[in-house]
This record gives C-alpha cells, structure tokens and sequence, in this order.
C-alpha cells in the first residue's frame, strides 16, 4: 500500500471512481464481458447509470475512501492489497460534485466507501459530506448512498433523510460463504440493518422511499436455490426493498479461495435476474423455480419456460378465458401483453396475428395456448420436451 499525499482533487477521484466501479446497484454502463478494459470507465468516476424505467442517467459514482480495515477477498479495495490509497474529506467531495452538477455533467452521486477506522467514522463522513452537498450547497440531484454495515442507528436514520436512496449489500446468501471469503462479516447483522432500514423509511416522510441490496455470484458454491430462497424471504419481510441486484463475481484477486476464472459468469447473473423478475412480478414462488432437488437454474432455457416444461400438463392454455394469473405463466407473455389480451379480449375475437399485435412472443408462445380451442403449436415437439431441450430453446 502507498499513500501519495500532494494528489488533488482529480486525482483522487480518478483512483476513488475505479475502487466503486465493481458496485452495481444502480444498473450502471459497466461492461463486465470486457471488465478489463480500462477505458470503459469515466476518468472522474462520471458514468451512464440505466434506472429501472430505462431512463439513462449520469451519476457521480465514487468511494468515499479506499482504505479499508476489512480483508474481502473478491475485493480490490481490500487491506491487504498493495494499491494506492487515498480519501476525499467531506467538503471536498460536496464541492466538485456541486461543480459537476452546476455544469450539467452529472444528474446524481452514488456514494460508497471502504471502511476507514471504524464504522460509525466512515458511516459520519459519508453523512456529513452528503449533508454539505444538500444544506451548503442546495443540491437538488439524486443520491443514492451506501449504508456502512454495523452503523448506528441513529445514522442510518439520518442517511434516509438525506438520500433519494439507500442500500447496503449483503455480499453473500450464507454465514458460511462469509466466513470463508469476508471474514469480518455477519450476515445476521447486515439482515438485523436491512430490517431497521425497512423500518426507518416505512416511519420518515423525508428522503429515500426504498432500499437496495447487492449479491455476489459465482465467488461461492451457493446454490441458486439457497440465492433465490433469501430473496423471496427480503421481500416478504420488508417490502420497502426495491430489488436485490446481483453481481457476476469479477476475478481481481488472486486468492486460494476464490475460483478461477476466465470471465465472469454473466448468463448465471441473467438466469437469477429472470427469477428474481417472476418472484417479484409473475406471482411465482421460490419452490417452483428450484428446489432442494433441483438446486440450481437451467442455463440453456429462461426459467419461466423451463416451469412450463416441467408442467406441460398445465398447458396448452386457452387464452380467450384464461384469467391473469394463467396468463402471465405463458412464456411469450409479459405483464403488459398479459394486461393487453384481457382488454382487448372484451370487444374482439382474439388471432394469432392479433396476439402479436399485443406484443406476444407468437413463435414462443403458440406451443403454450389455444385461440378459440385452436392450437398452432407443436405438439410433438412439446410432448418429447425431456429428450429435446436443447433443440426446443433453439427452436423457440
């Protein structure tokens, strides 16, 4: 480790920006196909973040500090690690923000920050800079702040008030996997801060109106089942939770106990997203998707039709008087076709054609309904599903 004490401001954020660039709670531009390619990252940690209504944004993404007292190994801000360090105090950081966003460089900030000293220090800084920012500086753009784990309460509370939007990442689905990999960190502490985080935003009128958390993938051997299971169990008990993101795990480290890889497992990352997306939205449950049995996600086929395979005998569906519920269980049907059919249903005869029309996959969901006990479909190739799934998914 070396610290250069004469850097200014910009050479600080430059090194800052590229220890926050692996935190992806908020969607952002980071290609991780090519992650080491340098030149896909904003010199001053200025990056294009997608929201969730596909609206591209430009954010202020950067580190607090990237001294850290914890020892991570997936972790390229870990203590051990020989990089150069540096911090940006509080009035700095309110400063050029200001600056970026007086310019018209930036919309937001996305603060984080390793651990310096101690938790409530670090968790104080992060407060006190974002507070000069709104208070001094009038700042009227979107802040999205990391919650330090172990912080007290009462600055937690504190962060909501200031933020658009706070989270804080559970990193790994089992104590066990964080005993091998982050040592200094319980899960059942980080569950005990996302319940009072649930709490403070369900009782405060100001600030953030709902919290994120982040799970690494593929730096463990967790099953998708054991990933997908703690999701369900977050969203049921606190529903300000807006989603749990997950991260392809991105080798920066050479440790004995992280696996080697040559690329990060992104089409995995892909497969929970699609899960995490009918659990949250399309009324399925965990234990429809994996089991205990059947641990992990299918690969080569979405979930969705992977479910529908394995219960063919629910199928086809007859799509004139189908409710919603059926409906959205069709692969080839979303939630905003699924709503279309049912209002378009009520003043015409539904066709094939039409379907498409309504934003229907036909060439994926034809083999799943029936129009008026019309079926356009293949059925022999729907009945010999379990000796043909990789031809189907490429037929389909």
């Amino acid at each position: 480790m070396f610290v250069k004490k004469s850097l200014d401001i910009y050479e600080k954020l430059s090194i800052l920006a590229n220890g926050a660039k692996f935190d992806i709670s908020c969607c952002p531009s980071f290609d991780r196909k090519n992650f080491s390619k340098k030149e896909t990252f904003s010199k001053f940690g200025i990056q294009n973040i997608w929201t969730s209504n596909g609206r591209c944004i430009r954010l202020l993404k950067v580190l607090l500090t990237n001294f850290c007292i914890n020892d991570c190994a997936y972790c390229i801000n870990r203590k051990r690690n020989d990089i150069q360090r540096t911090i940006i105090m509080p009035e700095e950081l309110a400063r050029v923000a200001y600056e970026f966003y007086r310019n018209r460089q930036i919309e937001g900030v996305f603060l984080s920050s390793g651990i310096i000293s101690s938790p409530d220090k670090t968790m104080q800084m992060m407060i006190d800079a974002v507070k000069i920012l709104r208070i001094k500086y009038q700042f009227k753009g979107y802040i999205h702040l990391k919650i330090i784990p172990d912080s007290e309460e009462t600055a937690i509370a504190e962060a909501v008030k200031l933020a658009d939007r706070v989270s804080i990442n559970l990193e790994l689905p089992t104590q066990q996997s964080l005993s091998l990999i982050a040592p200094q960190k319980k899960l059942i502490s980080i569950l005990c801060a996302i319940e009072k985080i649930n709490k403070i935003i369900e009782n405060t009128d100001k600030g953030a109106k709902s919290h994120t958390t982040q799970l690494i993938v593929g730096a463990t051997p967790d099953t998708d089942y054991e990933i997908l299971q703690l999701c369900e169990n977050l969203y049921k008990n606190n529903q300000r939770l807006k989603r749990v993101y997950f991260s392809a795990y991105i080798p920066v480290n050479d440790d004995p106990r992280l696996p080697q890889i040559q690329k990060p497992p992104i089409l995995k990352e892909h497969r929970l997203y699609q899960a995490d997306w009918l659990i949250r939205y399309y009324g399925f449950q965990v234990k429809e998707i994996v089991s205990e049995e059947k641990p992990f996600l299918n690969e080569k086929i979405d979930p969705k039709l992977d479910w529908a395979l394995r219960n063919i005998h629910l199928f086809p569906v007859e799509i004139e008087t189908a409710c919603f519920e059926t409906i959205l269980r069709v692969p080839g049907i979303g939630i905003t076709s699924a709503k279309r059919i049912l209002k378009a249903r009520k003043t015409t005869s539904l066709t094939l054609e039409g379907l498409k029309n309504l934003g229907v996959v036909i060439k994926r969901a034809k083999h799943f309904i029936t129009i008026g006990d019309k079926y356009y479909g293949n059925k022999n190739l729907i009945q010999n599903f379990k000796h043909t799934i990789e031809q189907y998914s490429l037929a389909i």
